[in-house]
């Protein structure tokens, strides 16, 4: 169990803490530069960015941690599925409050930069570290 700890869960848990804190810190900022004093979304906006964020994580560590030796078919595994649970998430949300127009299309598009800005940094450091490796 230490070991698990020390493997996946402790970087996870980093990993969610630091990404929701700087997303929840310039979403903040975004609206006092536009005047706005409250969050007109309440406390469940925080609580959507929280569980889009622990699937992003979600996400990230199933790439790390997947030993599938094709990159591309190993995104695509943490990819498909997650993406899949972020849209059935906005979905379930329609339920709580009407939905905007473009809620699939943002989600998808956020979710997918993420993803991307991701798997793109994992690679670079995994490339660079198997070549110091060598």
């Amino acid at each position: 169990m230490k070991n698990f700890w020390d493997k996946i869960l402790k970087d996870a848990l980093l990993l969610y803490c630091g990404i929701y804190t700087f997303t929840t810190i310039l979403n903040s900022i975004l609206y006092l530069a536009k005047g706005i004093y409250e969050d007109p979304n309440g406390n469940w906006h925080e609580l959507d960015r929280a569980f889009v964020v622990l699937v992003g994580v979600l996400a990230y560590e199933l790439i790390v941690h997947i030993r599938v030796k094709n990159r591309f078919v190993s995104a695509l595994i943490a990819y498909i599925p997650t993406l899949l649970l972020v849209l059935g998430y906005v979905w379930l949300s329609g339920f709580r409050e009407p939905l905007a127009q473009s809620a699939y299309r943002d989600i998808f598009i956020y979710f997918t930069m993420m993803f991307l800005l991701f798997s793109l940094i994992y690679n670079v450091i995994d490339i660079k570290s198997k070549r110091k490796k060598v």
